[in-house]
């Protein structure tokens, strides 16, 4: 295989002077070292409760239909509903 490839010169290709930026020491290392870290999702001023709910097959299914949202939906439902009562 190697019979097509050309040789490399084995003199040096760089010039004295490399236009390359030095990157042993990062301009950035000192502002990532003192940022915080922040995993995650941010946290909410109103944190919801996971909880378990077997709903019937059909209510399931209009809520999902609707697209991306459904819980959010179902949560202001039964939070209209509460309010109505």
């Amino acid at each position: 295989m190697s019979e097509n490839r050309k040789s490399m010169p084995t003199g040096s290709i760089l010039s004295e002077e490399d236009d390359a930026p030095d990157l042993s020491q990062s301009p950035w290392l000192e502002r990532l070292a003192d940022a915080p870290v922040r995993r995650g999702r941010p946290k909410s001023d109103s944190t919801k409760v996971s909880t378990t709910i077997r709903l019937d097959a059909d209510v399931l299914e209009r809520f999902r239909a609707e697209g991306p949202g459904w819980q959010s939906r179902i949560n202001e439902a039964l939070r209209d509903w509460l309010a109505h009562r």
